[in-house]
């Protein structure tokens, strides 16, 4: 079992990753960013959490319900980008719109502008009617661009998910369809994952068998529930 450590350190045995947090910040309620790579089984520790009886906010999820047809954020989209994004129901079609997107920074940016700040006021939401449910929760907001678009700052803990790249290769294979090379864009388009396990406070080993996984995650939010 792995070790908690003092200000600063950090140490990782069989996949867990501990790194001390200031404790005397962690009151109440506490939200806590869950990230990872592509294909490092971000999803499936977010399950777990949820099975844990944490609160699971998914900010995919929210993205999504804030570019159903008719809102704000998509009139603003389809005027951006025009209506080649959208499916023949009105819903836009992801794979269109993320194929304009992909690999034009400025295009990109003006969709997460588009989106960002509506996705923060949903999760702001979200988060204040569990800490009226359960001033004591531990909420768990799982967002890919944790760190990318800064959110890490609006946290008060940070877990990321991680695995070695052929293993994400080998999932997005399976998972998606994608050749080598097409698995290879998708992992260099993000952020390195040693990078995010440097800045993380926990990490946790997405290549680890399930249960093993599960133990850990449960592991982890009993810490987290001590510290609010």
């Amino acid at each position: 079992m792995c070790k908690v450590l003092q200000a600063g350190e950090a140490t990782c045995q069989r996949g867990f990753l501990w790194g001390a947090y200031p404790h005397d910040k962690l009151r109440a309620m506490l939200l806590v960013g869950l990230t990872g790579g592509i294909a490092t089984g971000k999803s499936t520790v977010a399950g777990m959490f949820t099975r844990c009886g944490a609160v699971v906010i998914d900010a995919d999820e929210l993205a999504r319900q804030v570019v159903e047809p008719g809102k704000p954020a998509w009139r603003e989209i389809v005027k951006t980008f025009g209506k080649t994004v959208l499916n023949p129901d009105r819903t836009l079609n992801r794979q269109a719109l993320g194929a304009m997107v992909f690999g034009h920074h400025s295009r990109l940016r003006r969709l997460e502008r588009i989106i960002h700040p509506r996705v923060a006021r949903e999760q702001t939401r979200l988060t204040k009617q569990a800490a009226r449910n359960d001033p004591n929760a531990v909420v768990i907001y799982d967002v890919p661009l944790l760190f990318e678009a800064g959110i890490d700052k609006r946290v008060k803990a940070t877990i990321v998910v991680t695995a070695d790249r052929e293993t994400q290769i080998a999932r997005l294979k399976k998972r998606n369809g994608l050749t080598r090379i097409e698995a290879l864009r998708r992992i260099n388009s993000q952020m390195p994952l040693s990078d995010k396990r440097r800045r993380a406070n926990y990490v946790l080993d997405g290549t680890l068998p399930l249960p093993e996984l599960r133990k850990q995650v449960r592991s982890l939010l009993r810490l987290l529930r001590a510290s609010t």
